[in-house]
């Protein structure tokens, strides 16, 4: 997952990570199980309500219920956006599809794996891998803020909500002209009740998203795991769960 999750990021800039709106109020959001019981059955009306882990009634590390329902919300959200990236990226690169230019300032063109996109993430050079966890990285710090304009989601903020890019002595030392949802402003005038609908859209296409990247993973390294992609993805030999073909963690003690 973490191999193609980055490999999607590679295809174009996220720019429906987060829900977000210029210029909006900070809204307090305390959800409760009886919420979530709620959203359960608009989203699928026909499996409803599904914990069987009863992780609804959980206090992680010590919160309070709400706190964690909204830190459960909030990552099946992310999860879900990742994934969609992931299943998008996966069809792309599996499709031989790339930028025409180089990958690299020395000229390096991007990769070709014969559409093995697992493959293809191997051959990636290491320097530009880090480049990708840096946004990455960057992209987290950001989304935990806490500020008057956006509560964090554990703390009433709206799950999924990713702050807007802001400058100044409370922001980025610089201007950034886009925000990662709606850059041109296009949903401005979106109702509520329009929103709504389409983030249960991207919840189900995200949980949609979660099985097939998995499905295309898990058929490539344990062939006739999954019998409908039997002959469709090509076998892949290396660590999918592995950022870097070398084990720089491992090399101290001869583990590769």
């Amino acid at each position: 997952m973490m191999k193609l999750a980055v490999l999607a990021a590679i295809t174009g800039f996220s720019a429906a990570f987060a829900p977000a709106q210029v210029g909006r109020a900070s809204t307090s959001v305390a959800e409760t199980k009886a919420d979530l019981e709620a959203l359960a059955k608009k989203l699928n009306p026909v499996v409803g309500f599904y914990d069987p882990l009863n992780l609804a009634e959980a206090e992680f590390w010590g919160t309070s219920n709400e706190a964690t329902i909204g830190f459960l919300r909030h990552a099946e959200i992310k999860h879900g956006r990742v994934a969609m990236f992931a299943f998008v990226g996966y069809i792309v690169h599996a499709n031989g599809i790339k930028f025409p230019w180089a990958m690299q300032m020395d000229g390096t063109p991007f990769p070709d794996a014969n559409g093995n996109p697992p493959a293809l993430w191997d051959a990636v050079s290491d320097d530009a891998k880090w480049q990708i966890f840096s946004l990455i990285g960057f992209l987290e710090f950001w989304s935990e803020l806490s500020t008057p304009n956006h509560k964090h989601y554990m703390a009433g903020g709206k799950p999924g909500d990713f702050p807007d890019f802001t400058s100044g002595p409370d922001g980025l030392p610089h201007p950034v002209p886009f925000n990662l949802y709606d850059p041109f402003k296009l949903s401005k005038n979106m109702s509520e009740e329009k929103k709504e609908r389409r983030l249960r859209a991207e919840i189900n296409n995200g949980r949609a998203a979660m099985l097939g990247i998995f499905g295309f993973l898990s058929e490539q390294c344990a062939e006739g795991s999954v019998p409908l992609l039997k002959g469709v993805v090509p076998h892949y030999d290396g660590e999918p769960m592995a950022p870097f073909v070398t084990n720089y963690l491992g090399m101290p003690f001869e583990l590769n």
